[in-house]
């Protein structure tokens, strides 16, 4: 993954303003320049300016799904690498339906602990 200067940037997206906020704090404690969107619509005009390295989107939000918003964030950044955040059991099935399933998108559990997103960031990073 090509990193951009400095601090690797994080797109955090989630209709939970308090997710979306408490992430992007974490995430810019732990090292990262993040930055916080309340809808995919948002968070698909911030990726223009922002250009972010990583995405973490919810998965159900109201108007355009995380997922839809993740698959054209992934066209305009090939290189970009997604987590979808989600407490749905269905989600494999949902990047199947929406033709996202070979984009190699990873899934994180709700809630996912600071550590362990950190962790997988960092690693995801490295690779």
């Amino acid at each position: 993954m090509v990193e951009t200067a400095g601090k690797p940037r994080v797109l955090v997206a989630d209709d939970e303003r308090v997710i979306a906020d408490t992430l992007a704090a974490i995430l810019n404690h732990g090292g990262f320049e993040a930055r916080a969107a309340y809808t995919s619509e948002q968070g698909l005009e911030i990726a223009h300016t922002f250009r972010p390295d990583l995405l973490i989107s919810d998965v159900i939000m109201d108007g355009i799904s995380g997922i839809q918003a993740a698959v054209r964030i992934k066209t305009m950044f090939p290189d970009i690498r997604v987590f979808l955040l989600s407490g749905q059991t269905a989600t494999p099935e949902l990047l199947e339906k929406e033709n996202a399933g070979g984009l190699g998108f990873e899934i994180l559990t709700k809630p996912v602990h600071p550590g362990e997103l950190i962790s997988r960031l960092r690693e995801s990073i490295a690779a």
